[in-house]
């Protein structure tokens, strides 16, 4: 099954375009949306769900016209939407009963088995009687998971799920998206550059409404091998570097500050080459750094 965005465009009534022309083909395995907030992923997440029309273009995921069968997708589609409530003073056993039952999963043996399946693989099965109230970000974030799977779905969207976890709760939720994301399709939109290069095969990187790049991880990083240069320096000479060169990214380290260039040519004053990484790619997207033509 792919899922199929072609110029999508969306601009609400207060006049933000928040989606400019969006196409992406997405297949099974973990799709990653990366962007700053505010980039447009939410809009697109839930344009995706069926929660919200555009204003042009299509979206199809297999033979379902989004737009014209809401109906049909939402009985394959698991959905995570980035603030998830829950009822405090419910169980996460009831409330997740409750779902399955609206989910259409009416038999109760039936039910019972999908319900302990699910809350193991989430690792809460020792928690299913306990107030949801209680429970941790992480926790809440498990149980949001568990309640997407509800139902087999075929598309599963995730919509900025490790925001605010602790690295314990974090790295437990990626090996929870790991497992299911290989046979259906799974799209995590996030902010965090870590979370796909983590998990996903495939990515774009989302800006101002725009695709700006999109491909395999490893293909795109690919193309600035041998071009980004490190070096550490003192603050006071960072304005000068920044009207010299291509500075990827910076950030304080031990007092300094810590400098990504990207350059064809050998640099001097301390830069070494230094191998690529998603986040160098990232930053030189959305800083619109011209490298090559390729960004």
């Amino acid at each position: 099954m792919r899922l199929s965005i072609k110029n999508i465009s969306k601009t609400y009534p207060n006049g933000v375009e928040a989606l400019k022309n969006v196409s992406l083909e997405i297949g099974n395995g973990m799709f990653g949306l990366l962007g700053p907030n505010g980039a447009g992923k939410s809009t697109l997440m839930r344009t995706i769900a069926a929660l919200q029309d555009s204003d042009e273009g299509t979206i199809t995921v297999g033979e379902i016209d989004v737009a014209k069968d809401k109906q049909s997708l939402r009985e394959i589609l698991g959905y995570l939407p980035q603030e998830f409530g829950v009822y405090p003073k419910v169980s996460a056993l009831d409330l997740l009963d409750h779902m399955a039952v609206m989910k259409g999963i009416i038999d109760a043996k039936q039910r019972k088995a999908v319900l302990e399946s699910l809350l193991q693989q989430t690792n809460l099965w020792t928690e299913r009687h306990q107030k949801l109230g209680t429970f941790s970000g992480g926790m809440k974030q498990r149980f949001g998971i568990a309640q997407a799977l509800l139902g087999d779905p075929k598309l599963i969207i995730v919509d900025e799920p490790t925001a605010g976890l602790d690295p314990m709760e974090r790295n437990r939720f990626h090996n929870l998206l790991s497992e299911i994301g290989e046979n259906v399709i799974v799209i995590l939109s996030t902010h965090i550059v870590d979370d796909v290069s983590d998990l996903c095969n495939d990515m774009a990187i989302i800006l101002n409404g725009e695709v700006k790049l999109e491909g395999e991880p490893i293909l795109l990083i690919e193309r600035m091998k041998g071009k980004v240069w490190k070096g550490l320096v003192e603050k006071s000479e960072l304005k000068s570097i920044e009207n010299e060169h291509q500075v990827i990214s910076s950030r304080l380290y031990l007092g300094k500050v810590q400098v990504r260039l990207f350059s064809d040519s050998a640099l001097s004053n301390g830069f070494k080459k230094t191998e690529p990484e998603i986040e160098d790619l990232y930053f030189a997207t959305i800083n619109g750094l011209n490298i090559n033509g390729e960004f």
